[in-house]
């Protein structure tokens, strides 16, 4: 590989511009952009062994693998990765949707010398990783999905739900709107994202992570838009999950999901789409599995993918 696809790096939001890491985590893991086509990649790597790709959802980045990583890497060769948008990856305008990441991913791994990979995505990586599964059936070993619910998949929520239920889900109808939502967030990130942080776990996050997950949105005003682009592209989105439901994924899949957060619907919203699954339903842990419980979670990862 050429010094210009895989280069170092540093500063904000990489390894060594983020707070609190486990010890020793800098000397297993580094920060490395990797070009793929027209762009950029940030990604965290470490460890050896077979690889394991790792994808966050909105509105984080990498960084909510931290706790996970360092037993992954144990085993396995991880890499955490931003994809477009995110974090220090770049932000190009359009390529939001689910397809056009997964296929950027397999680009990706392809670059790093990896055909064949296992994968766990949370949330919006959730919905890439079974874009990526469907979409490239040769590519994957195995696939975890952590708490989320899939547009395309799901059952169409009513506009007039519980308000328990609008409490879950109404930034889903927020984020989609063109520039407006940009315009209400701007220069208020941390009251948005700190309502979503504050709704969404059953154990708060410190508060140094949510400062750092607020701040690499309000820095950027692309990084704002890019992060809302996730969900412009939901009507996309919908319509490539209903042809990709018609074929059930083959795969072995692992579900899992926050008591408080999609607890029982997550296994539910699955089953349908996959011929070998695996759930589990974490008590006491709300959205943000890999940071609430990361002990629990590695239970039930690490068995999985060592199979």
């Amino acid at each position: 590989m050429t010094a210009t696809t895989l280069r170092p790096l540093t500063g904000f939001g990489t390894v060594s511009g983020v707070p609190w890491l486990p010890d020793g985590f800098t000397d297993v893991f580094d920060s490395t952009l990797v070009r793929v086509g027209e762009v950029e990649l940030h990604t965290v790597q470490g460890g050896a062994g077979q690889p394991v790709l790792l994808v966050g959802g909105w509105p984080q980045n990498w960084y909510v693998w931290r706790l996970v990583m360092p037993r992954l890497a144990e085993h396995f060769r991880v890499i955490a990765v931003d994809p477009r948008g995110v974090g220090p990856s770049d932000k190009p305008h359009g390529g939001y949707d689910t397809g056009t990441v997964a296929a950027e991913l397999v680009a990706l791994m392809r670059a790093l010398g990896h055909e064949r990979f296992a994968m766990a995505g949370h949330d919006v990586g959730m919905w890439i990783g079974y874009a990526l599964a469907a979409d490239h059936r040769d590519v994957l070993e195995r696939l975890a999905l952590l708490d989320a619910t899939i547009p395309g998949l799901a059952p169409d929520v009513p506009l007039f739900g519980s308000e328990a239920h609008n409490d879950l889900l109404w930034h889903f109808a927020f984020n989609r709107k063109r520039s407006v939502n940009e315009q209400l967030v701007r220069g208020r990130e941390h009251i948005y994202y700190g309502d979503q942080f504050r709704q969404k776990a059953a154990r708060p996050l410190p508060d140094s992570a949510v400062a750092f997950y607020v701040e690499s949105l309000a820095r950027d005003p692309e990084a704002l838009r890019a992060s809302f682009d996730y969900y412009r592209a939901t009507d996309d989105n919908i319509a490539q999950n209903h042809r990709r439901k018609r074929h059930p994924l083959t795969l072995p899949v692992l579900s899992v999901a926050g008591a408080h957060g999609q607890g029982q619907r997550l296994a539910d919203l699955l089953g349908p789409v996959t011929e070998q699954l695996d759930s589990a339903v974490l008590p006491d842990c709300g959205h943000y599995v890999p940071e609430e419980h990361p002990d629990a979670l590695l239970e039930h990862l690490l068995p999985f993918l060592h199979h």
